[in-house]
């Protein structure tokens, strides 16, 4: 979305300061078993819609990012669907970025709006995404962006879809950004894998899995059901519930929030536990949502309360008792609280 908090990465290495592009290993590329079958979306770029200079140095990296993570801009969702409406879209983001957050530029790489355009967001994304080699930082999402590629929505979709364009726009510049890359679909995500935030809305988040499937036929690919799935932090927030908020409620406890009752309800008494735990961990919200960010905190808490983290375990693990000392690793705490456990 339009409002996330970035760190400013420094673009110094080594004591060495350097002319904005930034040392680093390269990636080898996926090779693709079948000619690409989308075709390259056209792309507007930053001076074609009038950005404003980046205040400083746009930090490039020498290597290719590792997936894309999808957005939106949480904004009303308008029926101007011209390139004058993306354009105006384009600049009210930047503004925002530079003037209210004080960052160097536009955060995210591109955007996309509710009429089909993809515009470039920061400088020099569309150049590097046409090299293939290298990747601009952006400041779309905090622990990502040097190996993410941001891409803003316009829109809010927490209750309704994308519209028609932008989504035929956006399987076409994700193909697109795969294939340039090596990235596979099935690393296509929300922002919300990574933050506790609702981004890119509900909505927008259950189509993940058709992108993902899109993506990979238009490359030429084939991705099982389970694939598209992959196995996601489940966000919870006031109202949810079900084994994952029991779970999240004993990793609570096991973290000395005791105060927190195991019922599988997200009540206010758990949402304050989560917002102290939050703080107290630093998070980049203390928002009381627990999403990509709290998840791998609370699973991997050390000098927890063993006997509540195995009752956690046994909270999404139908069928029997959990040993504590064979609890599960970070791929399968998300596998087992992923909101579809089908094997």
């Amino acid at each position: 979305m339009w409002f996330p908090a970035a760190s400013r990465r420094s673009v110094l290495l080594g004591g060495l300061v350097l002319t904005g592009t930034i040392a680093g290993l390269v990636r080898p590329a996926a090779a693709w078993a079948a000619q690409p079958g989308f075709k390259v979306p056209p792309i507007i770029g930053c001076d074609a819609w009038g950005a404003r200079p980046a205040s400083d140095v746009v930090p490039v990296w020498d290597q290719r990012p590792v997936r894309i993570i999808a957005h939106h801009t949480a904004t009303a969702n308008v029926e101007d669907y011209s390139r004058a409406g993306a354009e105006a879209v384009a600049r009210k983001i930047q503004d925002f970025h530079m003037d209210r957050r004080a960052w160097i530029d536009t955060g995210q790489n591109f955007t996309i709006s509710r009429g089909g355009y993809v515009l470039e967001g920061r400088h020099r994304s569309l150049e590097v995404l046409r090299g293939g080699r290298q990747h601009v930082e952006g400041a779309h999402c905090t622990g990502q962006n040097v190996e993410s590629v941001g891409i803003e929505n316009e829109g809010t979709y927490s209750t309704v879809t994308p519209p028609d364009k932008l989504w035929a726009r956006l399987r076409d510049m994700c193909a697109y950004i795969c294939n340039q890359y090596g990235i596979p679909p099935t690393e296509i995500a929300g922002h919300r894998d990574f933050k506790d935030t609702l981004c890119p809305g509900d909505a927008f988040y259950a189509m993940l899995p058709q992108l993902r499937t899109e993506v990979a036929n238009l490359l030429g690919e084939q991705l099982s059901e389970r694939a598209a799935r992959r196995a996601s932090w489940p966000l919870l927030r006031p109202d949810s519930t079900g084994p994952a908020v029991e779970a999240a409620q004993h990793l609570l406890r096991a973290a000395g929030l005791v105060d927190v009752q195991p019922d599988g309800h997200f009540g206010e008494r758990t949402a304050a536990a989560v917002r102290k735990y939050q703080q107290a961990n630093r998070t980049e919200e203390v928002n009381g949502l627990i999403g990509g960010e709290t998840w791998p905190l609370l699973v991997t808490a050390r000098g927890a309360d063993q006997d509540e983290v195995a009752l956690a375990v046994r909270a999404v693990t139908p069928g029997g008792a959990v040993r504590a000392s064979a609890l599960p690793g970070m791929d399968e705490w998300k596998r087992l609280l992923s909101a579809d456990r089908r094997p």
